[in-house]
């Protein structure tokens, strides 16, 4: 399965917005517990329209702060065009008359990379917008009562495989995070 096929199975996956801000669904969880065990839940169920939500959150915040967006768009057509898109037939790179091997243009990418993210302000912006997206996505998750919602088999049994399974781990994974007692742990004597 391509890309493409992926990424659209992944959003046919994605819950209707209403019952994502359903206002009746939502109250205080009893304990910690209560909270882990509802995330989990809602996790499961509203992956996509958390992705959605974390996708959008960083977006505004780039389209909010437009040198950051002109240094990273700089950036990955950087990437793109020296790195990427680069055949082994195309001819090397020369800059000022002097000739860039393909190892030098991937240190020129690397170090570029590094002072764009660490020493301007794109690095702030992109953490800060991660956080209060993921912020948000955790409070929707431990105030949102699961009761009402309909797990299929396969997503109760440790998620869907396929889209962003290699971030979640897939179905094995998954299900060991909804398992509710931990692991043993053997006692050193």
């Amino acid at each position: 399965m391509d890309h493409t096929n992926t990424v659209r199975v992944g959003l046919a996956n994605r819950r209707p917005w209403p019952e994502v801000l359903d206002r009746t669904a939502f109250s205080k969880p009893e304990s910690l517990s209560d909270a882990t065990l509802r995330f989990r839940k809602n996790y499961n169920y509203f992956r996509i329209n958390y992705l959605t939500v974390i996708t959008a959150v960083l977006a505004i915040s780039l389209v909010t702060n437009p040198f950051s967006l002109i240094l990273l768009s700089a950036l990955l057509a950087a990437w793109l065009f020296l790195y990427t898109f680069r055949q082994p037939s195309d001819p090397p790179l020369i800059i000022f008359g002097r000739q860039f091997s393909e190892f030098e243009t991937l240190l020129f990418l690397i170090f570029s990379t590094v002072v764009v993210i660490f020493l301007t302000s794109v690095g702030s912006v992109l953490v800060s917008a991660l956080m209060v997206g993921v912020a948000l996505v955790f409070l929707h998750g431990a105030f949102r009562v699961p009761e009402d919602l309909f797990l299929d088999e396969q997503e109760s049994q440790g998620g869907v495989s396929g889209f962003l399974s290699l971030l979640t781990g897939g179905p094995a994974s998954n299900a060991a995070a909804v398992s509710v007692a931990p692991p043993p742990v053997p006692a050193r004597v």
